[in-house]
């Protein structure tokens, strides 16, 4: 596996790995509702000229496959962090949150916060973050359980 920083041509497939594992990996803790109204972001990840401008954002490949992609941004907030629905728990996420955590660091944040799925918790929480609070995120008029992470550095 390799890391590197994502390009304009990188877009199309970061959005099909979004949609992909948002409605496969994160159904058993969301409805169905709600997996379509968190997947419905994939046309807007097209446009996302910030992962290319403003935020630090890289992507794992594995035989020309991107199999994971997240992004930072200066104030140590990780914006996506996704890890493709076929390559679950082989240390993708890990290998790229290690990345964007060092990143935050270099650039002399004090910590890193993110806002995390249910599916997404106990990754976080594994890695030393906590919970600041429980959320309610609206999306499309449909309301998704988060928690707001962070961790010192």
């Amino acid at each position: 596996m390799e890391l590197r920083r994502c390009t304009k041509e990188d877009l199309p497939e970061i959005a099909r790995l979004f949609f992909d594992t948002v409605t496969t990996v994160n159904t058993a803790d969301y409805t169905n509702q709600q997996i379509d109204a968190w997947a419905g972001r994939r046309q807007s990840l097209l446009s996302r000229e910030d992962f290319l401008s403003t935020l630090y954002t890289i992507v794992a490949v594995k035989d020309n496959i991107i199999i994971g992609y997240g992004n930072v941004d200066d104030t140590g907030y990780i914006d996506h962090l996704y890890t493709h629905r076929d390559y679950q728990h082989i240390g993708v996420a890990t290998a790229i949150c290690d990345e964007l955590e060092r990143r935050a660091h270099d650039i002399g944040a004090k910590r890193i916060t993110v806002h995390v799925s249910v599916t997404a918790l106990p990754f976080f929480v594994h890695r030393g973050y906590h919970v600041v609070k429980e959320q309610q995120a609206e999306l499309d008029g449909v309301m998704l359980t988060n928690f707001l992470c962070e961790k010192n550095i």
